[in-house]
């Protein structure tokens, strides 16, 4: 039965819905890193190529973003949980399958539909957030959500080789299904439904596969760049992109409902507070991917020695993302992310300009300084992301958010690529010194924001006691 949920939803369901929530969106998102560490086993037993063998990681990520937007749009239309409980049990049908799979292309071929499925729990997720909770604890809600999101991100590689010394590859894919299906009861149990289906709206398949084919080639350009592929075959991927974006979008202009929600980057703090998540997040891959190369390659670190030096700066942004929701709806949040950002470049300047043979103590500083400032930043642009948007285009704003995140982060990690292939030896410091101008741009761009209104400012607060 259909509710309205005007201010949250109960205390006692409310605790079980964000149990939910965290469960399902860390495994997803930590699917997208966790397979890095396992590609050299993979492809050795399953008879691959290395360059083929990136697929495994690639065919996730590009199926989560190239349909983001689209599950954002039928959950406006159908109800977000309905939307979240489907992509959670393709989620898991398809994690089971990876683990059976007995070759490459039936890995990559299950891991595609394994990232609609994430797309799907992706797309919807913060939608429902402001849905369970009252407007005067949303801030505190946003902090929560992240939290599980920037600690599953930077805690893949390390969950990895956790998994890996004890149990094959398979079981970083097998792990999944025990914990969705939790994740699946629980979701039947206490998600609230809401199908406040907006009068008129219908799912535009035209619309789905322009956003699609736009991102598709976009991303596929981007990584062909960094790989430096062949030239002529960029550009022509380019010139697609263009000419599939521009009808894309000329398309959406004429829509009631478009999927690409245009009317919302209208808005100008949506749109900054947009931009701001991309340079930061493309910004955080450029370190949290060339880190590890350093650590191990150059210190000589091992793998257990490597995941405890990074292990502060998701500790610090746990930390910092608490406290800033706790100051959500007091300061501004353009403010609050000049400031985080500010830090958080700091921090990647002084990585890269490390000393030579730099002591323990040294790396630690510097990692919990980056955390700290993207902890400050993250969870008050993700709430003016989705309170900047009407209530009843909350999918919309949702789906926007989520698309920022990996974009940013796609971009980061094929950037790193880039570098190295540039400067060699050299990749790692390159791409922390590119990662802190992208910070220091996030920054500039988030103290634009300071002169736009705080949206809910009298009505949005996460100090508020829990109830």
């Amino acid at each position: 039965m259909t509710q309205n949920y005007a201010d949250g939803i109960p205390t006692p369901q409310r605790y079980g819905a964000i149990l939910t929530i965290a469960i399902s969106i860390s495994i997803a998102v930590l699917d997208g890193a966790i397979a890095n560490v396992a590609l050299p086993t993979i492809a050795r037993e399953l008879h691959a190529s290395p360059a083929a063998s990136i697929w495994v990681i690639n065919a996730y990520q590009l199926a989560i973003i190239m349909t983001l937007l689209s599950f954002a749009t039928l959950g406006d239309i159908y109800g977000y949980r309905r939307v979240y409980q489907y992509g959670l049990a393709v989620f898991c049908v398809m994690s089971l399958v990876c683990a059976l799979s007995d070759n490459l292309w039936m890995l990559i071929g299950a891991r595609v539909l394994q990232g609609l499925g994430a797309a799907a729990l992706m797309s919807v997720n913060t939608a429902l957030i402001r849905i369970i909770y009252p407007t005067r604890l949303l801030g505190r809600g946003m902090a929560i959500n992240t939290l599980v999101v920037a600690v599953s991100t930077a805690a893949g590689p390390t969950v990895a080789a956790g998994v890996l010394a004890i149990a094959s590859w398979q079981w970083l894919f097998a792990i999944n299904v025990p914990i969705g299906l939790l994740a699946f009861y629980l979701g039947r149990r206490f998600l609230p439904v809401n199908n406040q289906k907006n009068s008129g709206q219908r799912f535009n398949w035209f619309s789905a596969a322009m956003n699609a084919l736009t991102f598709g080639l976009v991303l596929s350009a981007l990584g062909g760049f960094s790989q430096r592929v062949n030239g002529q075959w960029i550009i022509a991927e380019l010139v697609l992109a263009a000419v599939a974006g521009v009808v894309f979008v000329r398309h959406q202009l004429s829509q009631e409902w478009p999927l690409l929600p245009v009317d919302l980057l209208r808005i100008p703090l949506f749109s900054l507070s947009l931009c701001t998540s991309i340079c930061s997040f493309c910004a955080q891959m450029l370190a949290m991917v060339s880190l590890p190369f350093y650590l191990q390659s150059v210190l000589g670190r091992d793998e257990v020695a490597t995941g405890l030096l990074l292990t502060p700066w998701p500790l610090a942004t746990m930390l910092l993302a608490l406290v800033a929701g706790r100051l959500i709806g007091r300061v501004h949040a353009g403010l609050l992310g000049a400031v985080g950002l500010g830090l958080f470049a700091v921090g990647l300047f002084s990585l890269a300009w490390l000393p030579s043979t730099p002591g323990d103590m040294a790396i630690i500083w510097r990692m919990m300084l980056c955390g700290a400032g993207f902890g400050l930043f993250q969870s008050p642009n993700n709430h003016t992301i989705i309170t900047a948007a009407p209530r009843n285009r909350s999918g919309g704003a949702s789906g926007m958010l989520g698309t920022a995140r990996l974009f940013g982060q796609t971009s980061g990690a094929a950037l790193v690529a880039l570098m190295f292939n540039l400067f060699g030896g050299s990749g790692t410091h390159a791409s922390l010194v590119l990662a802190g101008i992208f910070a220091t741009a996030a920054a500039l761009v988030s103290a634009l924001r300071i002169t736009q209104p705080n949206p809910q400012r009298q009505k949005t607060s996460g100090g508020g006691p829990a109830e």
